[in-house]
């Protein structure tokens, strides 16, 4: 166990350590910062965001729309596969739903949610309509494990429907459900940084980017980029020490 860890510390440390060659390369044949700035310059801006108020309140404003998005669409997600697990035809009925709102194309949902909500309420709606469909799926997954390992016993001692849904589904499909919500929470954040963007929503990272953006602040952009992407590995970290600590609980 300690080699393969040792093994998997070598390998990430090669990866970033690749990847910081091909900047260099990249920087050094664009030849121009606004383009392609050095790893220098980014660092350096990093820094800056990181004593600016003005980042913290964007950040904050960012995540609080994302947990928004995800508490929102957890609930939904949760509470339907439940019902669908129990209920064939809550099954059937939400089977189609689920999978136009996989296929819907995002950029034109903001679109026409910007018609209908503000540029502040669009990314949490478009957010939690993309991440409530993998919320469903990986929860019922777990669910209908549960219920072909014990529905057949629960049924022979004649268990109420919703004992059987409150004591026994969900405590026993927690620790799966639970080691999908890290990534799940990282994409809710990267869909709310994305409809940020197109909405132009005020105080928060995707109007930060814009801004960048327009200004060709091209190393300003990459570390807000970089930034994001950070706190979404530490929000899987997070969940990740949820669902082990859950485990251990069930074990």
């Amino acid at each position: 166990m300690k080699k393969q860890k040792i093994f998997d510390l070598i390998f990430s440390a090669a990866a970033i350590l690749a990847l910081w060659i091909a900047w260099t390369v990249a920087y050094f044949a664009a030849g121009n910062s606004y383009v392609v700035p050095s790893f220098s310059e980014t660092v350096a801006e990093t820094g800056h965001l990181l004593i600016d108020p003005v980042f913290w309140r964007a950040f904050g404003g960012t995540v609080w729309r994302t947990a928004e998005a995800f508490f929102i669409s957890f609930a939904l997600g949760v509470g339907i596969a439940l019902l669908a697990c129990i209920f064939d035809p809550v099954r059937a009925f939400f089977a189609p739903i689920v999978s136009v709102l996989r296929t819907v194309p995002t950029m034109a949902v903001v679109l026409i949610l910007l018609i209908w909500t503000s540029p502040a309420l669009a990314p949490v709606v478009i957010a939690a309509l993309v991440l409530f469909p993998v919320l469903y799926r990986s929860t019922l997954t777990s669910l209908t494990e549960v219920k072909r390992e014990y529905g057949e016993v629960a049924a022979a001692y004649k268990i109420p429907r919703a004992r059987q849904a409150f004591k026994m589904y969900l405590p026993l499909s927690a620790p799966p459900v639970l080691s999908q919500l890290g990534a799940a929470f990282s994409l809710g954040l990267k869909i709310t940084v994305s409809g940020e963007v197109l909405s132009a929503t005020a105080r928060s990272l995707g109007s930060m980017m814009q801004q960048a953006q327009g200004y060709l602040e091209t190393p300003r952009l990459i570390a807000l980029t970089l930034l994001a992407v950070l706190a979404g590995f530490i929000f899987e970290g997070i969940f990740a020490l949820i669902s082990r600590l859950a485990g251990r609980w069930r074990s």
